[in-house]
């Protein structure tokens, strides 16, 4: 049966079938060029070897993204993809958020970023630009501006936001940003990236670093001392 936009714009159902095809030859593009990038590093991956494993023509690869270059720049913004979503519902709607238990939104906070870490193989990926940036300079500022250093930007402004609503006494949410993330990614993230077995064996569990680091954060910058546990944010 035929919708009432079909029915005034005619053809806007084939234009709509014709975006979702796009989208869905884009989507299987990026994911065949994340799994050949991380197996066979960039200068491994060339379009053809893109479009076989995607299913799609090599004009199709090129007509959409012109060349490979351009290809891996999308596939680190579709890496970082979700940060930069809630970067912007962040900035979106920071104004109007009180934060009146900040011991349960750094929770919630950690453990988004350990979800991340482990749902998007942030280790196997950093250890691809870390191998591809030494001979292409570029691979790392990408994956640092749509990655990194937006996700300090974002947190500072939250614990800004905190510390302006006094409820942390943070008056460099800048440095506070990173001492958090640290807190979580020497014991989450390095050990993958390193690839060592021992340090991971040995690694907290989830629940005792995400506990751990809210509760030496806050014995710095919270009003109140951190001693009863924190609670996950709902």
């Amino acid at each position: 049966m035929m919708n009432s936009n079909e029915s005034v714009r005619p053809g806007g159902g084939r234009a709509a079938r014709a975006r979702a095809d796009a989208q869905r030859s884009e989507d299987a593009i990026l994911a065949a060029a994340r799994t050949l990038f991380l197996d066979a590093g960039y200068e491994g991956v060339n379009l053809d070897r893109v479009a076989e494993a995607a299913g799609v023509s090599r004009q199709t690869v090129y007509n959409r993204f012109g060349g490979k270059e351009a290809l891996f720049r999308a596939t680190v913004r579709r890496h970082w993809g979700g940060v930069m979503t809630w970067s912007d519902q962040v900035r979106a709607t920071i104004r109007d958020v009180r934060f009146p238990d900040p011991a349960a939104k750094l929770v919630g906070i950690a453990r988004a970023f350990l979800k991340f870490i482990d749902d998007a193989d942030q280790a196997a990926f950093t250890r691809l630009v870390i191998a591809e940036s030494r001979s292409r300079p570029w691979i790392g500022e990408e994956f640092h501006r749509f990655g990194q250093a937006l996700t300090l930007e974002t947190l500072a402004e939250i614990l800004g936001a905190m510390h302006k609503q006094g409820v942390l006494d943070c008056p460099r949410p800048d440095i506070a940003a990173r001492q958090f993330l640290a807190l979580i990614n020497e014991f989450s993230l390095w050990p993958k990236i390193m690839a060592t077995g021992a340090a991971q064996s040995g690694a907290p569990d989830p629940d005792a670093i995400v506990a751990e680091a809210v509760a030496t954060f806050l014995c710095r910058y919270g009003r109140q001392r951190f001693e009863s546990g924190p609670r996950e944010s709902g």
